[in-house]
């Protein structure tokens, strides 16, 4: 049964968008579900997808995380109640989650970087990643381990077709 107002059915998570360039560029050690305050035309203008995490990261800044750089477009129809498109905004996290975060940024080299955008339940959550960057020799590993499985795949498939 098809559920109300076009939501995937039974978990209630509608994706929204995905930064498939942080699973490129960084190792993703941990990920973190989060909520993310905003405000009304914010909410219109990212259920019409006009939103962008490409250049987004995530920082613990006065006890708090924000999402600075995320750009979300101004919602048409906005008029005065129109928002600043790359304003930080505040993830709702637990506090021992932000403790916790702070203290794993603070060692050298990792980072906190947005991976998916997606409504779950009518609410909007951020899926944020613990990460540290790949290096380019990591990045030809992958991608050599990625065409090995690739061939591996088309010689199985060449095998049952004979």
């Amino acid at each position: 049964m098809p559920s109300p107002k076009g939501e995937a059915p039974s978990d209630g998570i509608q994706q929204i968008l995905a930064n498939r360039r942080a699973r490129h560029d960084y190792q993703i050690l941990e990920r973190i579900e989060a909520g993310i305050s905003l405000r009304g035309t914010e909410v219109k203008s990212i259920r019409a997808r006009k939103v962008s995490i490409a250049e987004a990261y995530a920082q613990v800044i006065d006890g708090d995380v924000y999402l600075l750089q995320m750009h979300v477009a101004p919602y048409e129809q906005g008029n005065r109640f129109n928002h600043d498109p790359l304003r930080p905004r505040r993830l709702l996290l637990h506090r021992r989650e932000i403790h916790r975060l702070r203290q794993k940024t603070e060692e050298k080299g990792l980072t906190l970087v947005p991976l998916s955008l997606y409504f779950k339940r009518g609410r909007l959550k951020v899926e944020i990643g613990l990460v540290r960057g790949k290096r380019a020799s990591d990045r030809r590993q992958d991608l050599a381990k990625k065409d090995a499985e690739r061939e591996m795949e088309r010689a199985r498939r060449g095998v049952r077709e004979s």
